[in-house]
């Protein structure tokens, strides 16, 4: 074991943000190149690029879950983490280095279509990526001792993550996205192999449970706790198995019973009471109403993720490819400065005076406001980048905060299977922008209204975010999932 281990040194900690920064790194990179990369190499239409983009949460939802499920009980390579780590790590940089031959690949392949091809990479990068990001999330656990400490990793694991995303969006603004995408390659590799090969994790977890479930009665306990999600759930299946068997449907039937679904579903869930004696089916409902709350905010990101190129194309014609995707590079890189310093240097300390649910709603709130402002004012380089530093509020808080206030009401000796189902409050959410939310800005005139829909969604989720409660009892036991 390293002396600075031992010692739970800060460098230690900076050590064990490390994979969570590859991965986060990846995902910049997937954001600043992808959609500009479909768009102008291969000439994919906006509909095309939501399916591309699609690709990543059903890898999310298959590769967090599952991997959530079983790396808290596997040991291999003299780790728990240590194997997804390195596995997601090197497959996450050879898909990194597969997108810009995309292309090449597919002639090689025989296959005419690139958007076959396209999809297939986008999958690979995302599982790759989501069977790394769970284990780099839990490790910080793993690896600490109380609180104290365990705040300190997950707030500094934000401040490094946050600040290589500051560099990966400079590097696509200052040079180019070919330039982000191989710095990326490298990047992802050593900072995946190198903390994965010199950290020593513990064969006991902390509060270890000896009680197993078999797994079906684990997924129907999953599915329960879904209740907030099951709209979505319902929305990306149907939605995915029409795009897999080349349906076309007619109406928006689909959208108007899946929004009736959440909207029932998420009231249910807003306004359940603990009736039990034990304070664990009172944290249980804390659950699953942050699950409802946060996967609001991720429509309202992913839809900015995915189809502000489309509102850049629209309203900055002059601008040639090149341009255009520098532009989006500054933006992001704008958005990833804020949300880089304020975790540790304001929202932690404003939690800890006003409560972290209160100042996320607070964050969410300013961020729906930048997005009204950019559908109105962004009409100019300046004001855009002016209402990404406003939004760039909302993000340090979505990047951050969450993981705080979940954290609190989970057993941490199977931290890994709630990273997971906490997880899927995000990629499901993803699943409805990259599906539904593509076909809506096709039909709009004014592309900037993907900020209005991004706005309300985000008015939504603080709103839902008002009915979580703000202290912290006793935490939820795995038994209460998996038994």
């Amino acid at each position: 074991m390293l002396n600075i281990q031992r010692t739970k040194s800060t460098s230690f900690l900076a050590l064990l943000a490390l994979p969570a920064t590859a991965m986060g790194f990846a995902l910049s990179v997937q954001i600043s190149a992808l959609s500009w990369i479909l768009t102008t190499r291969y000439g994919l239409h906006i509909e095309e690029i939501g399916l591309v983009w699609a690709a990543g949460p059903i890898a999310g939802i298959l590769g967090q879950l599952v991997v959530g499920l079983f790396s808290d009980d596997v040991w291999l390579w003299g780790g728990r983490r240590r194997p997804f780590i390195l596995i997601g790590g090197i497959l996450t940089a050879l898909m990194l280095l597969a997108l810009p031959n995309i292309g090449l690949i597919s002639r090689a392949l025989g296959f005419e279509s690139i958007l076959g091809v396209a999809i297939a990479v986008a999958l690979a990068l995302d599982l790759a990526v989501n069977v790394s990001f769970n284990p780099t999330r839990s490790i910080i656990t793993d690896l600490t001792d109380d609180g104290t400490e365990r705040t300190r990793g997950y707030t500094l694991m934000q401040t490094v993550s946050g600040s290589f995303g500051v560099l990966a969006y400079g590097i696509g603004a200052v040079w180019d996205n070919y330039a982000l995408i191989y710095a990326g390659v490298v990047l992802v590799l050593i900072f995946s192999c190198f903390p994965a090969a010199v950290l020593t994790e513990p064969r006991v977890l902390h509060s270890a449970q000896s009680t197993q479930a078999t797994p079906s009665k684990a997924l129907g306990k999953i599915l329960w706790m879904l209740l907030p999600l099951w709209g979505f759930l319902t929305y990306d299946l149907i939605a995915v198995g029409c795009k897999m068997a080349g349906i076309t449907r007619p109406s928006h039937w689909l959208e108007f019973t899946a929004a009736a679904m959440t909207i029932v579903c998420l009231g249910v869930t807003l306004l359940s009471r603990d009736r039990g004696p034990a304070h664990v089916r009172e944290d249980l409902i804390e659950f699953r109403k942050i699950l409802g709350a946060h996967a609001f905010s991720w429509i309202g990101v992913q839809a900015m993720f995915v189809y502000m190129i489309a509102f850049v194309q629209q309203r900055f014609p002059a601008l040639d490819a090149k341009s255009g995707g520098q532009m989006l590079s500054t933006a992001f890189f704008i958005l990833s400065v804020v949300a880089a310093l304020l975790p540790s240097t304001v929202l932690a300390p404003m939690a800890r005076r006003f409560g972290a649910t209160r100042v996320h709603v607070g964050c969410l709130i300013v961020m729906a406001a930048a997005y009204a402002l950019a559908y109105v004012y962004g009409h100019t380089a300046f004001a855009v980048y002016g209402v990404m530093a406003l939004a760039g509020i909302g993000w340090s808080a979505i990047v951050s905060l969450p993981f705080a206030i979940m954290s609190q009401r989970v057993d941490e000796s199977h931290i890994g299977l709630f990273m997971g189902i906490f997880n899927l409050s995000v990629v499901l959410p993803q699943l409805v922008a990259s599906l539904g939310i593509g076909t809506l800005v096709a039909l709009l005139p004014d592309k900037g209204g993907v900020f209005l829909v991004s706005a309300v969604s985000l008015t939504i989720s603080a709103v839902c975010w008002l009915f979580v409660r703000a202290d912290t009892a006793h935490a939820v036991t795995a038994t209460t999932i998996r038994d």
